[in-house]
């Protein structure tokens, strides 16, 4: 990973959009501080997309396109995306599976989630499960006493062991049934709203991320960047972000805004 300061200036100015995780990324230990805030919204004043690509659920994701300085949001680990048109005033939803399929997922879901609480003592589902349509989310760091990575790998075996796509956050293992991850549901927005190729215009886009389930979008963006903490996840994620800043978490977001708006102005 190389620092910040080593993204040319030139791939700085020809940047179209900046897409982004949201726990400790945009956030800090929880919280969406005020700096961090107003950085989405110079951003978006500056005229880039603004699209956070997230885990959290649709009932957050419902909130923040709407109310958030954002362009679009994907959510549950790429099972939607949502999108406010402020001109009819209507939020439009885009599902990877269809309702059907989703409920008979949610049930699988359920039992599983009880399975993986029964096997691996000190987890709990995540306290924004009820708000989610398509995945199961077990909380190993944010509302409990964190746990090893003995015990996440357990609950990571567990999900793969009933044919579960799985991914580790800083303070979730996802799990959902379904072909779809971060990136897929992201290809789909950016053509379907916003008529962009990513396959062919990558390279004009950012994708700011922190932990292993961002490491598909690490992988795929030539110009990603990860906040210091994520060198805390070591080996972890493979492939690591092209860069990386100085700061952390929220503040690491910040600074990769300041980075890219000073060279639009």
């Amino acid at each position: 990973m190389q620092p910040l300061t080593a993204l040319a200036a030139d791939a700085r100015r020809r940047i179209r959009g900046v897409l982004f995780d949201i726990d400790d990324t945009l956030s800090s230990k929880g919280r969406l501080t005020a700096e961090a805030y107003a950085a989405m919204e110079r951003l978006h004043s500056s005229g880039l997309l603004v699209i956070p690509i997230t885990g959290r659920p649709a009932g957050w994701c419902d909130h923040i396109a709407r109310m958030w300085p954002v362009d679009a949001v994907v959510g549950e680990n790429g099972s939607f995306y949502f999108r406010y048109n402020r001109a009819d005033r209507r939020l439009y939803k885009r599902f990877f599976v269809d309702e059907k399929n989703r409920s008979e997922n949610r049930c699988r879901l359920k039992e599983l989630g009880n399975l993986i609480l029964s096997k691996v003592p000190g987890c709990a589902l995540a306290s924004d499960q009820r708000y989610r349509e398509s995945d199961l989310a077990i909380d190993y760091c944010e509302d409990v006493t964190p746990l090893s990575e003995t015990d996440v790998e357990r609950i990571v075996q567990l999900f793969q062991q009933a044919g579960a796509n799985v991914k580790v956050s800083s303070i979730h293992v996802n799990g959902w049934f379904g072909d779809y991850d971060k990136l897929s549901m992201t290809r789909r927005l950016m053509l379907e709203c916003f008529d962009v190729d990513l396959d062919a215009d990558r390279a004009r886009y950012v994708f700011v991320g922190d932990s292993p389930n961002d490491a598909p979008m690490f992988a795929y963006f030539p110009n990603s960047i990860g906040v210091a903490n994520v060198m805390d996840f070591g080996d972890r994620i493979t492939p690591k972000p092209a860069f990386v800043t100085k700061e952390r978490y929220g503040a690491g977001f910040v600074e990769v805004v300041d980075s890219l708006v000073s060279r639009r102005n």
